[in-house]
């Protein structure tokens, strides 16, 4: 099997991994995110009371709403990003370990890659976790988006998914690998390998999550929207109009818990069956 291959079945099976366990969190990013303002103000509504309120009036099973869409997105999302970030670095830094800056360009480029492939099933997937669309299946959803709204529905928010999933994932990715350096893993014992890297991991995903937030606010706003505020300045004005400044930190909590764990997990996943496999990723 070709290398790249390799990272491909790798990164898309830690992505099935981390996708299934961290869904109820992405599902109560978009609700928080989407809530609609009280005309008092006291109609704020935090992580835990939605959880209990989605348990209760969609089931348990309601925490899962729209994995169908997640994993269409993160199974070949995941492998494509990892199958295109190994193929960078062994074109450009094949023999060591990029700088922080190159990691950033790396991390950036092989996220937007896979934003690009992946973006009408992420409109999908948002709109499934609304629970303001009653679609059937994911075929189903983009050939109904295409039809009514054509490819510019289908491709709704990709400036603002691509102003927050690449600086994400090029920050994400400069944070491990330098928080990776000072680990001594040469005096670890090797079972607690898969640990360090989970650590580094979590450090490296609260960071990127907080820094890029507001853009995540916005994508969401822009693909739950069929008609208007297409624009980007439209919707960031009317965020900032209905909520305030911070707006643009709804579902902050949700969203750095889940990408933190799933990009910690991603990556833990990713190393070792790369390693197993007899290849440095």
């Amino acid at each position: 099997m070709h290398p790249v291959l390799k990272a491909f079945v790798c990164g898309s099976i830690s992505g099935t991994c981390s996708t299934l366990l961290f869904q109820p969190l992405d599902l109560l990013k978009t609700r928080l995110q989407t809530l609609q303002p009280s005309v008092n103000g006291s109609g704020h509504v935090g992580m835990v009371t939605l959880l209990f309120k989605v348990v209760r009036t969609e089931s348990l099973l309601g925490l899962w709403k729209g994995v169908s869409p997640s994993f269409a997105r993160c199974i070949p999302g995941v492998g494509i990003y990892f199958s295109t970030l190994y193929m960078i670095k062994q074109q450009f830094v094949p023999d060591r370990s990029p700088a922080a800056l190159e990691s950033i360009l790396l991390g950036a480029t092989s996220r937007s890659v896979a934003v690009f492939c992946m973006l009408p099933v992420t409109v999908v997937k948002t709109r499934y976790e609304s629970g303001r669309y009653g679609y059937v299946s994911v075929r189903g959803a983009l050939r109904n988006i295409y039809r009514s709204e054509g490819v510019r529905g289908l491709f709704s928010g990709l400036t603002a998914t691509l102003l927050r999933d690449a600086p994400f994932s090029g920050i994400y990715l400069m944070f491990y690998l330098q928080t990776k350096k000072i680990i001594p893993y040469d005096q670890l014992d090797p079972a607690l390998t898969p640990l360090g890297n989970f650590g580094c991991g979590t450090l490296a995903g609260i960071l990127a999550s907080l820094a890029t937030q507001p853009a995540d606010v916005i994508k969401t706003h822009m693909q739950l929207s069929s008609e208007k505020h297409h624009r980007t300045r439209e919707v960031i004005s009317l965020i900032f109009r209905d909520y305030g400044l911070a707006g643009f930190f709804r579902g902050a909590v949700p969203r750095a818990l889940r990408r933190t764990l799933m990009a910690a997990m991603a990556w833990t996943v990713y190393e070792q069956m790369m390693s197993k496999m007899g290849l440095k990723s």
